[in-house]
C-alpha cells in the first residue's frame, strides 16, 4: 500500500484517536438543490460537526445509490452541475477552509470523460484529498487507482457484507485513508444494519488492515451514529442528509428559506451522537 501520511485525511484520523473519538463523515450531491445554496451548505457543514466531507460527483446513472440521492444527483444535473463546477465548488470551499478532509465520491464515466490524468491534475489543484468510485473492482486499478495514488491522493475502497476473508486482501491492497464498510448489501439509504453484526465486521476487518474504518449506508438518527461511533472510526452519513434536503423543497423544487439551517441542525444532532458514542 502506498504511503500518503501526509494528506488531510491521514492527520484528521490520527487527531480523532488523539482525541479518543469517532468521526463523523458525511456526504451531499455536489449541487443540490443549486450550486451556490451547496456551496454555503458545504462551507458549513465542518463547524455544524462534520470530521470528513464527501462530496458526490453528479452522474446519471448511479447503481449503486437509492431513491434518495439518485434523486439529488438528477437535481444538481438540472441545475447546470457538471464535474468542472464540482471541483470549482471544492476549489470555492478551501478558500476559506484548508484542514477538512474533501472526498469526491461517485462513479468512473465522468472521470474518464475528463480525462484521467487532467482530472487528478484539477483535482491536486482544486484541494480534493480522496477518491470513491464505486464501479472500479481492484482488477481495474490501472485505470485510476494506482495514477491517483502516485498523484498524492487517497484511493479510499469499499468492503461490505459480502467482502469474504478470501476476497478482503485483493480490495485492501492498494486503498489508502481509510476503508468505507457498507454495512448492508444492497443501494444506499434503504434500510439498516444491526449493531452486532457491524461490530462483528469492524473485528474482522481490522485483522486485516491498520487503516481506519468508516461505516455508513443507513444511519439516520444520532443513536444510531452513537451506536456505529462503539466500533468504527467513523460513522457516514448521506442518504438521511440528502433526504432532508429534499424535505425542505417547495413543490416545484425550488429550495424553501430554511434549508440550510435544516440540513446543519440534523449534522450537529449527528455529531453529537458521534461524540457520545465512546463516552
Amino acid at each position: 500500500m502506498t504511503d500518503l501520511t501526509t494528506t488531510r485525511i491521514e492527520r484528521r484520523f490520527a487527531d480523532l484517536k488523539t482525541q479518543g473519538r469517532a468521526g463523523l463523515v458525511t456526504f451531499i450531491t455536489a449541487g443540490d438543490p443549486d450550486y451556490d445554496l451547496s456551496l454555503q451548505l458545504l462551507k458549513a457543514m465542518p463547524a455544524a460537526g462534520a470530521d470528513v466531507i464527501e462530496l458526490g460527483m453528479p452522474f446519471t446513472d448511479p447503481m449503486a445509490d437509492g431513491p434518495a440521492i439518485q434523486a439529488a444527483g438528477l437535481r444538481a444535473l438540472k441545475s447546470g452541475m457538471t464535474l468542472k463546477r464540482t471541483l470549482q465548488m471544492v476549489r470555492d470551499f478551501r478558500q476559506n477552509d484548508n484542514d477538512t478532509p474533501i472526498v469526491l465520491m461517485g462513479y468512473y464515466n465522468p472521470i474518464y470523460s475528463y480525462g484521467v490524468e487532467t482530472f487528478l491534475v484539477d483535482a491536486l489543484a482544486a484541494g480534493v484529498d480522496g477518491l470513491i468510485v464505486v464501479d472500479l473492482p481492484p482488477e481495474e486499478d490501472a485505470e485510476l487507482c494506482m495514477p491517483a495514488l502516485k498523484a498524492g491522493l487517497n484511493f479510499i475502497r469499499l468492503a461490505t457484507p459480502t467482502t469474504d476473508d478470501k476476497r478482503l486482501p485483493a480490495v485492501l491492497k492498494n486503498t489508502s485513508g481509510f476503508v468505507y464498510y457498507v454495512s448492508i448489501a444492497g443501494i444506499t439509504g434503504t434500510r439498516s444494519a444491526a449493531n452486532a453484526d457491524i461490530a462483528a465486521a469492524i473485528t474482522r476487518l481490522k485483522r486485516h488492515t491498520n487503516l481506519p474504518l468508516a461505516v455508513g449506508f443507513g444511519i439516520k438518527t444520532a443513536d444510531q451514529a452513537a451506536a456505529v461511533a462503539k466500533a468504527a472510526d467513523a460513522a457516514v452519513v448521506g442518504s438521511a442528509l440528502i433526504q432532508r434536503i429534499a424535505d425542505n423543497l417547495d413543490t416545484n423544487g425550488r429550495p424553501k428559506a430554511g434549508l440550510v439551517e435544516a440540513v446543519l441542525s440534523l449534522i450537529r444532532d449527528l455529531a453529537a451522537g458521534v461524540r457520545r458514542g465512546r463516552a
